[in-house]
């Protein structure tokens, strides 16, 4: 029997367990830990990570390695907290055919390409432990190229979804992944018996803004404590509507490819993209695009920072550009009581970074909006106007300082229902037209513009931590959706 082995558990304090094995105390990082499984009566399976010395975000080449402890005697506390949710019998039903209605999606070509090797060392063995087998219980999907993960949004978990089918995704991917699903699930008009796909995200891109806003990666398992005991919460949303001849830039930047088309019922059809994180223009887009190759890729989070060199600094000794656009945020009015809206325009026609998002980190400990509590749904715009490289790295660098750039007075840090950004650049090339969705880069054509609003729409639920907290602002999962 389990309990033969297990070890007995002496304490459990606000940051280790504590356990006796040989006549040996222990510890075990809480922060640490996916979970607690239980075997049989007061005996339980604790599932860990092991501690990783000397890694960090920037510098982190390898997997976590999958441990567990059978333990005896775990106080009523531990386990109101860790006790794993996730099990073989509640999993979505299966299809008339016997096929599982839970995918896990490995995107191949996110940040350093871990997720395959994150897949075979960590993620199988966990759900090995749990009883849940690949084929059986749940279908693996590799991505063999960019449009892998639309594809199969478009051709299975769409289809499903509309016909009320439930479905469980555990996706390896960073924000790219998420922002390829929703726009898929988008793409055509939703049934009345659509059911919201549950997504549970192992984050291995190169910012990971989501994970890192909604609490995924405040411990140290990858996502895996919040795959094995969270529960679901809608994914705010937003939409960038562009004008007409925007374009999609693809294959480095390499090709053009067409949006999808948004009928306002104004102004007829816009190209559109919808997105969890942020949308933005200026120096934060032309990072994130120029930066966004196969060669740039390899460095990982520094890939940024490389980018920022060039753009700050210029290599024939001029000033960083100066964005010219007219910027208007819009906000619901207080004194108008049949739901009107306000709007004020940004008072400058030269700008360094315009950014509108609806989290807080777009890295681990860049806090680009502190105000913004996890999943919310609040928009928020961050702007400051054109300064020097030197300036704006002094800004940007206070990002770093748990987001003291909003009180920094050269930062506007307001909270929007919408956005619209008149551009107002004549280069031919578009390059100081380019726009950010979720990573992924649009440029806008001459005398064009883009139009940020909250979308109302219910497409993902996102599983999140009901304990989470992260800057000392709880997740605020009262409801079980």
């Amino acid at each position: 029997m389990a309990s033969v082995n297990a070890v007995n558990v002496e304490h459990v304090s606000d940051k280790f367990l504590k356990y006796t094995e040989s006549d040996t105390v222990h510890e075990l990082r809480l922060e640490n830990i996916v979970g607690a499984r239980k075997l049989e009566e007061n005996v339980w399976n604790v599932i860990f990570v092991e501690e990783t010395k000397g890694q960090d975000e920037k510098d982190a080449k390898s997997t976590p390695k999958l441990q567990s402890l059978l333990a005896k005697d775990l106080n009523s506390s531990f386990l109101d907290v860790y006790d794993i949710q996730l099990a073989k019998d509640n999993l979505p039903p299966r299809n008339d055919d016997n096929s599982p209605n839970t995918h896990v999606v490995i995107s191949t070509l996110s940040g350093t390409g871990l997720a395959p090797s994150f897949y075979h060392d960590t993620l199988h063995p966990f759900l090995d432990l749990l009883d849940i087998n690949e084929n059986e219980d749940y279908t693996v999907h590799f991505t063999q190229s960019a449009s892998t993960v639309s594809e199969l949004t478009q051709n299975t978990f769409l289809q499903r979804a509309n016909s009320g089918i439930a479905q469980r995704i555990t996706l390896l991917s960073g924000d790219g992944g998420i922002v390829d699903i929703l726009n898929a699930m988008m793409s055509t008009p939703h049934s009345r018996d659509y059911v919201e796909p549950i997504i549970s995200l192992l984050p291995m891109g190169t910012g990971n803004a989501l994970a890192h806003s909604s609490g995924i990666t405040a411990d140290n398992t990858t996502g895996l404590s919040t795959l094995a005991r969270g529960q679901p919460k809608h994914l705010p949303l937003f939409k960038a509507i562009f004008s007409l001849g925007a374009r999609l830039l693809a294959d480095e930047g390499c090709k053009h490819e067409g949006l999808p088309l948004y009928d306002d019922g104004e102004e007829g059809s816009k190209p559109i993209l919808y997105g969890a994180v942020v949308c933005s223009w200026g120096l934060h887009a032309g990072l994130v695009a120029d930066s966004d190759t196969a060669e740039y890729r390899k460095y990982g989070i520094q890939r940024f920072a490389m980018a920022a060199k060039e753009a700050l600094y210029p290599s024939d000794g001029s000033t960083p550009h100066k964005y010219k656009a007219r910027v208007v945020l819009f906000r619901k009015d207080p004194n108008n009581n049949s739901g009107g809206t306000s709007f004020e325009e940004i008072p400058r026609a030269e700008h360094s970074y315009i950014l509108a998002t609806l989290v807080s980190n777009l890295e681990k400990t860049f806090t680009i909006s502190p105000l913004s509590a996890p999943l919310e749904g609040n928009l928020r715009v961050v702007h400051f106007g054109h300064v020097d490289g030197k300036e704006a790295m002094r800004i940007l660098g206070l990002a770093y300082d748990n987001g003291k750039h909003v009180e920094d007075a050269a930062v506007g840090y307001e909270d929007v229902d919408s956005m619209i950004v008149e551009f107002q650049e004549e280069d031919e090339d578009g390059r100081w037209r380019r726009v950010c969705v979720d990573g992924k880069i649009v440029v806008v054509e001459k005398g064009g513009s883009v139009e940020v609003k909250r979308e109302t729409g219910r497409v993902l639920k996102i599983s999140c931590l009901v304990q989470m907290v992260i800057g000392g602002k709880d997740c605020g999962i009262e409801e079980q959706l």
